[in-house]
């Protein structure tokens, strides 16, 4: 069996810099245990598994280790392809997950992703997560991810990570976060608990990163900078109940998989 691949740099206009992810066309999305294996030997953050239906496609995201509820960067990943290679014609193009309807459409030069937004509670700081940053954020919330809040983008720029500790943390991930110098925000994430140490430009962090600076700047529309050593731009809009992310993306290969 031969599964067309396609593997593509999101969130930026240049190749070998962004956020890589994985696409792989299918008949059927049922069988876990091939896509985990083929997320594996792509070890990529994200493979995109995606499957056409009459007005829709199925949608299903892998780490090298696990299935995750929802992968932004490889959802646009997914409809450059849709919308630009297998159905040019189009505007527009729905994914409908486990969990998640999600839209990709074309605006101007850029694609442009609706995700839901994201509620995050004020907490206390864990302890495994002041090990494992090592400095005390201004303020920590929580979702399914920690989101640390620190005073400057050096803060984030400088950050030299204890993933040992944070892979303790009951969490998905981290989030660590300050406002930008040439943006509104910048943002690094890191998750090791589900076989990612950092993420170069994570759309489905932006869920939470969105509403909090929305609030906090008093701005609808922000630019964001994430801060990985291939780093990554997204301009961003507070839709109340959904979070619009704005991107590039470039195809850095295609292919087909063998699986037998």
């Amino acid at each position: 069996m031969q599964l067309p691949i396609y593997q593509l740099d999101v969130f930026t206009r240049d190749i070998f810099k962004g956020n890589p992810a994985a696409v792989v066309i299918m008949e059927d999305v049922t069988d876990h245990r091939l896509m985990q294996n083929i997320a594996a030997e792509n070890n990529l953050s994200e493979t995109a598994f995606i499957m056409k239906g009459p007005d829709h496609y199925r949608i299903r995201w892998f780490t090298p280790t696990v299935e995750v509820d929802l992968c932004g960067h490889a959802t646009m990943a997914s409809g450059h392809v849709v919308l630009y290679l297998l159905d040019p014609e189009s505007r527009e193009v729905v994914f409908q997950s486990a969990q998640y309807t999600l839209t990709v459409r074309k605006k101007g030069d850029h694609l442009a992703m609706r995700l839901p937004a994201a509620k995050s509670e004020k907490c206390a700081v864990p302890s495994d997560l002041l090990r494992g940053l090592g400095k005390e954020p201004a303020e920590v919330y929580k979702s399914d991810d920690y989101m640390a809040v620190f005073e400057s983008r050096n803060d984030i720029k400088a950050m030299q990570p204890d993933f040992e500790a944070l892979r303790k943390l009951d969490c998905r991930g981290v989030i660590v976060t300050a406002p930008g110098d040439n943006a509104d925000m910048v943002s690094r994430f890191f998750a090791p608990s589900i076989g990612v140490l950092e993420d170069p430009v994570t759309g489905s962090a932006h869920t939470k990163l969105v509403p909090y600076w929305s609030d906090r700047l008093g701005k609808k529309e922000l630019h964001a900078e994430q801060l990985s050593s291939r780093g990554g731009k997204l301009i961003c809009q507070n839709q109340g109940e959904h979070v619009e992310l704005m991107g590039k993306a470039r195809i850095y290969l295609e292919g087909y998989i063998h699986t037998q």
